[in-house]
């Protein structure tokens, strides 16, 4: 991206100051979100921000962070520098009043901006208040001046520090205040990864990158390609049905239209859209606006092109997004965010511009790639025939169900407590351990679902294929929450589902399988943080009367460590762990299975709230998952034995991160 350089007509006069700074220390989730994890990485996303406002503004072309090894975090840019003369308003210097006073910013029509994704403007005074120390130093005009706050108060106020060899720029260092972030103040290095990545792709041309001093690491991103990079990043592992993703970017009245879309053989749609750098998770109007646009343009071409025939009815705009892989970029000058948080865009005229880019740009496209229409009106076609299949199959389900019990699938052991919030069901592998759960249970609160042997791969099946297994529709009728066009979470019967399998590889795979289709098919579910994974122990170590449950083999080598430190201190002579079975007392026994375990074992070590070990499920980067289902339960068979050669020496459950 080229850089401008006409700073002159950006200075005091474009900021622009509507309120005071002292709520936020009080209420600081009301500008952040939260105060745990997500909130202490919010700051560098504030902060970051502005940079990438000026890299998308046409001013910059580095973003660059460090986190430093006291526990601080640096960021800087190659932009104009925030303005340093004195503010017309508040008598202060502009960089100081941008950092002290809520809702000061060159992003509330002073002409600043033309495209931001601050909309509020809240975010630079909000870092400060939050921060322990905060240092902005800035270069103007070759200048550096810099200026030192703690707590959002100035400690040392603005000076001049002399020239330096860059003509301009912004660095801020700030320290989270730990008695605001009581949970973490710890910056996540993969966090900070993840979020620079995403910024490249979505502002082709810019340069970023991150350096953790506390650990030596360090990456850097530059995509030329934008959001086409993007869509084959999604994409990688999967067979795409044509190489080159389709891509128009369009100026459209005072806004810019952006979009790449490629289409892949899975059944899951990816759709990500963005309105100025910040993804809009709940959609809004540029997303109807495409969905509405691709829906119509496909059916005309398979209508002209008598690839569907006369009396078939249209495809659905489900039909055609099965496999759809697409990034949505719309910039704008005045975005109009539903909340603080940005989930959704609301200007309706953005709906009209995406249409029209669409219509026009990805018809176009169809017809100078027939092959490539092909595939994919044939994709859709055949999701048509799929959907229907299953609503015949749901149907029939739904009819068998309602003579067994209100839906309920037969085999379930339920809780008598209809609280979802106090109900959790156990997915338990095999009979003999559900017979010991369910006597073991606390009948109140907890459900018992036995499966048998190993459910069906979601990942390489439609809903269809998913209404002929069993085992598949037992849970679906069991959990509440439908699937598909009827999938609603508000139905949702517990509010833990704990997958209950052998410590084993064969427990593990079933956990997988469980989780794949969780992931693809209930991902509320899992986003909402309703699915756990019970981890119960593999050895017991008994010494008369006590009795000790060691849930790996490290646990168990402690257990023993403490016992060998234990009769060390009383004189005796201890030299194996042989010796401290003998002269202990102490017999250890391994688990083989949930099935060996009565029903008194299985409630004390792996179902008594007070006791157990769960361990949640947690969408930390939904692309990551998304990644790892593909290597994992995908049909290339290569990704899969690169995965188990990579994990093989070290390989675990919980190193299954999603």
């Amino acid at each position: 991206m080229a850089k401008q350089t006409d700073n002159q007509s950006y200075d005091g006069s474009q900021i622009q100051v509507l309120e005071g700074l002292e709520p936020v220390r009080k209420r600081p989730g009301m500008y952040i979100g939260s105060t745990g994890y997500d909130g202490v990485h919010h700051l560098i996303k504030e902060i970051a921000d502005n940079s990438i406002d000026e890299a998308i503004a046409g001013y910059a072309t580095k973003v660059e962070v460090v986190l430093l090894e006291d526990g601080g975090v640096q960021i800087t840019d190659d932009g104009r520098g925030i303005p340093v003369d004195k503010h017309p308003k508040t008598g202060m210097s502009t960089l100081e009043t941008v950092l002290t006073v809520l809702h000061a910013g060159g992003k509330f029509g002073g002409g600043g901006y033309k495209v931001s994704s601050g909309l509020h403007g809240v975010g630079s005074s909000v870092v400060n208040a939050l921060s322990t120390k905060m240092i902005a130093e800035v270069v103007r005009d070759g200048q550096l001046y810099r200026v030192v706050f703690a707590t959002g108060g100035i400690v040392e106020p603005l000076k001049k520090v002399g020239k330096v060899d860059r003509p301009t720029g912004t660095r801020i260092t700030f320290y989270p205040d730990p008695t605001i972030f009581k949970e973490t103040i710890d910056f996540d290095y993969k966090w900070v990864v993840n979020y620079l990545r995403h910024q490249a792709y979505l502002t082709k041309g810019v340069y970023t990158s991150v350096v953790d001093e506390r650990t030596g690491d360090s990456q850097a991103f530059y995509f030329e390609g934008g959001i086409q990079s993007y869509v084959k990043h999604l994409n990688l592992g999967k067979d795409v049905l044509a190489d080159a993703p389709f891509y128009v970017e369009k100026q459209v009245e005072d806004c810019m239209v952006e979009i790449a879309v490629q289409y892949n053989d899975t059944y899951i749609e990816t759709v990500k859209p963005f309105a100025n750098n910040v993804l809009t998770p709940d959609g809004g109007t540029h997303l109807v606006g495409f969905r509405s646009a691709l829906t119509r343009v496909i059916n005309d071409y398979a209508r002209k092109n008598s690839l569907l025939k006369e009396k078939e009815d249209n495809l659905t705009g489900d039909d055609i997004r099965e496999g759809l892989t697409a990034i949505i970029l719309v910039k704008l000058p005045d975005p109009q965010f539903e909340g603080q948080t940005k989930n959704k865009l609301g200007n309706p005229e953005m709906r009209r511009y995406v249409e029209q880019v669409m219509n026009e740009y990805f018809s176009y496209y169809l017809e100078e790639n027939p092959g490539v229409a092909k595939k994919i009106v044939g994709k859709a076609t055949l999701a048509a025939r799929a959907r229907k299949a299953a609503r015949a199959a749901r149907d029939n389900v739904i009819r068998k169900g309602a003579l067994d019990g209100m839906g309920l699938p037969g085999k379930l052991w339920d809780c008598s407590s209809k609280s979802p919030s106090d109900s959790e069901i156990y997915i338990v592998e095999g009979n003999s351990a559900a017979g010991s759960a369910k006597e073991g249970r606390d009948s109140k609160t907890q459900a018992i679902l036995p499966l048998r042997g190993k459910v069906l791969n979601t990942e390489r099946a439609r809903l269809d294929k998913m209404f002929a297994n069993k085992e598949i529709v037992a849970m679906i009728q069991a959990f509440g929450v439908g699937i598909g066009d009827q999938f609603d979470i508000n139905g949702l019967r517990y509010h833990k589902i704990i997958i209950m399998t052998d410590a084993d590889v064969d427990g593990s795979h079933i956990a997988t399988l469980l989780l794949t289709f969780l992931f693809r098919y209930m991902k509320e579910v899992v986003e909402g943080g309703y699915v756990y994974l019970a981890k119960p122990p593999l050895y017991s170590i008994n010494r008369g009367q006590k009795k000790i449950y060691a849930y790996d083999e490290a646990e168990k080598d402690k257990v023993l460590a403490d016992l060998i430190a234990d009769k060390k201190s009383r004189g005796t002579v201890i030299d194996d762990e042989q010796d401290v079975t003998k002269q202990a007392g102490v017999t250890i026994s391994r688990f083989k299975g949930l099935g060996e375990m009565d029903a008194d074992q299985l409630w004390e070590t792996t179902m008594n709230p007070e006791n157990r070990v769960l361990i949640q499920v947690r969408v930390e980067d939904a692309e990551e998952a998304d990644a790892i289902f593909t290597r994992l339960m995908g049909d290339d068979v290569s990704l899969r034995k690169s995965f188990i050669q990579s994990w093989a020496k070290n390989a675990n459950l919980e190193d299954l991160d999603i």
